[in-house]
């Protein structure tokens, strides 16, 4: 397996003034590039290890694999889940399924702004086949407090990385300039493919 950089579906501009064109270019850029460059890395030496039978390190490689892995899917879903014509609310079954399992999209929102304040790395809304069941998820890091066989369907970065230099310590106001720009029908998409 070899991970590479996907590009952004939109230029480096079109999300403002939720997300600059700088925040953009040094997240894609270097922070995704990075987590791109670091599953690499750790599935060559893993795969040294094998080859020389010399497992000694192998808990550090798995961590380390462990931790990119997860920030480069998350990050590709984060870039696909937003677009400069976004806004607005879900339609459809994913509006209906919201409804079902939060009470209204309001509640829903609140705890996914909730999720998104006291996580250390990602808010997710994430889809449970195993009980057909929609769940808000604050994962730490980008694999801490994952919750096994859900799919995300709408990822929010909270790293400081992705707000600090627009918004300072405003954590909350950036949350809700993602709302401003949900790619709603990419994450409705999402949500049909895994149900």
């Amino acid at each position: 397996m070899r991970e590479k950089l996907i590009e952004l579906p939109y230029e480096y501009d079109a999300l403002k003034p939720s997300i600059s064109q700088q925040v953009l270019e040094w997240h894609h850029d270097t922070h995704h590039q990075g987590y791109v460059n670091g599953v690499n890395t750790a599935e060559e030496k893993l795969e040294q290890q094998r080859e020389d039978g010399d497992f000694s390190n192998t808990g550090s490689l798995l961590n380390s694999f462990t931790h990119n892995y997860a920030g480069t899917v998350l990050h590709e879903i984060f870039w696909q889940n937003m677009s400069p014509n976004g806004g607005g609310r879900p339609g459809g079954s994913l509006m209906e399924k919201i409804e079902e399992d939060f009470g209204s999209y309001e509640a829903w929102k609140k705890e996914f702004k909730a999720a998104a304040s006291s996580a250390s790395g990602w808010a997710l809304l994430v889809y449970i086949p195993r009980h057909d069941e929609l769940h808000n998820v604050a994962v730490d890091r980008h694999d801490e407090g994952a919750v096994w066989g859900a799919h995300p369907v709408l990822a929010l970065d909270v790293w400081e990385h992705s707000y600090y230099h627009d918004y300072g310590p405003a954590r909350g106001e950036f949350i809700d300039g993602f709302f401003d720009v949900v790619d709603w029908s990419d994450v409705s998409e999402r949500f049909e493919e895994v149900r």
